[in-house]
């Protein structure tokens, strides 16, 4: 039984975390993997049409990504700082959950002040309790309505790359950190795998006779959260908000029942499905928070196809296609990737699990 952390090692080459998306979302490289014997095909991604036809379903998280880091100064002393905004806590008091930076600089009481390009101060807020070494309660000082104090925190915030990209956000980032079907703000992170959908590819998909079925899980930081205990039988996930409408379940129970195939894009879709699952093991309709932690072996109820990113080393993403393609053949695959120099992480490239 495959429960420990350190089997999930191994050593990524910095270079390969991809800085940048490709030129267009569906000109990835794709690599894909066949359980049942064992093969890999290296594609490019628009070529995920020859591995599906009609009847077939693929699910999407619709979850959009807001854009959650803000840059800042402290009163009285100016220094620079950078609140991360987690999730609102309470709309009416513009409560919020945040990471801060350097948090042994931000205390209780402090007052952080948001500018714009021309130095105005456009949102103030205070520091009302701390949460952990680096997470604080902020209380946003904003009289105007809800709908103007949206609009400001989307001024001004940036689209909230991994660190591990390893540049700062630029314009591009505000539509290529975000897939084409994002309805539902919330996250703060994209449902990276679906990221290499293109209109014209979606388009082709469905003149093929592929249905798609939308879910929402927000995303939260705790997706990224290391891991940090060897058991993996003793890991806690954070929970995440999530949704699923008797629509995707129509469409997603109808194609199992037609023995099509039904395809998870994205860990986070794989995660929403696999915590509402029936006692047909079917998909069944549901809303609420999950912190369902997938590792091997772990029997798989809704789907029999895959579709995600390479992931970094020991992370949860990683154990869970483990889980999906098999201990022994996504090692190899990610042995393969490596020499092959596959782009890895949010923007890298995609692995299709059949």
């Amino acid at each position: 039984m495959r429960t420990k952390l350190s089997q999930f090692d191994f050593t990524l080459p910095p270079e390969l975390i991809a800085k940048y998306p490709a030129d267009n979302r569906h000109d990835s490289r794709l690599m894909v993997i066949h359980r049942e014997s064992g093969k890999i095909e290296h594609r490019t991604f628009k070529d995920i049409l020859e591995y599906f036809d009609e009847g077939d379903a693929m699910i999407f998280n619709n979850t959009k990504v807001f854009p959650a880091r803000l840059y800042g100064k402290k009163e009285k002393t100016g220094a620079d700082i950078e609140v991360f905004l987690l999730r609102e806590l309470n709309s009416e008091s513009r409560l919020w959950d945040v990471l801060v930076d350097p948090a042994r600089k931000i205390r209780v009481g402090n007052k952080l002040y948001f500018s714009d390009e021309h130095d105005n101060d456009v949102l103030v807020a205070e520091v009302v309790d701390n949460t952990t070494s680096r997470g604080r309660t902020i209380r946003f000082i904003y009289d105007d309505s809800d709908e103007n104090f949206q609009k400001d925190l989307h001024r001004l915030g940036t689209t909230p790359l991994p660190k591990e990209i390893g540049r700062k956000a630029e314009a591009l980032d505000r539509d290529r950190y975000q897939t084409l079907f994002a309805k539902e703000m919330g996250a703060v992170a994209a449902p990276t795998a679906g990221l290499h959908y293109s209109d014209e590819l979606l388009k082709r998909l469905e003149i093929k006779g592929v249905e798609f079925a939308e879910l929402t899980l927000h995303i939260g930081l705790g997706t990224f959260r290391s891991i940090d205990v060897e058991d993996l039988s003793k890991h806690k996930m954070d929970a995440e908000y999530f949704k699923i409408s008797d629509d995707a379940v129509e469409t997603v129970n109808k194609a199992k029942a037609e023995e099509h195939r039904v395809c998870a894009v994205g860990t986070t879709s794989m995660r929403a499905i696999e915590s509402a699952v029936s006692a047909e093991n079917m998909l069944k309709e549901a809303e609420g928070w999950t912190n369902l932690f997938i590792y091997p072996p772990y029997e798989f109820s809704i789907p029999d196809a895959m579709v995600t990113n390479f992931h970094l080393p020991k992370s949860s993403l990683m154990i869970m296609v483990c889980a999906f393609g098999g201990y022994d053949l996504i090692m190899e695959a990610y042995k393969q990737a490596i020499k092959e120099k596959y782009r890895f992480f949010a923007y890298g490239d995609a692995m299709l699990i059949i």
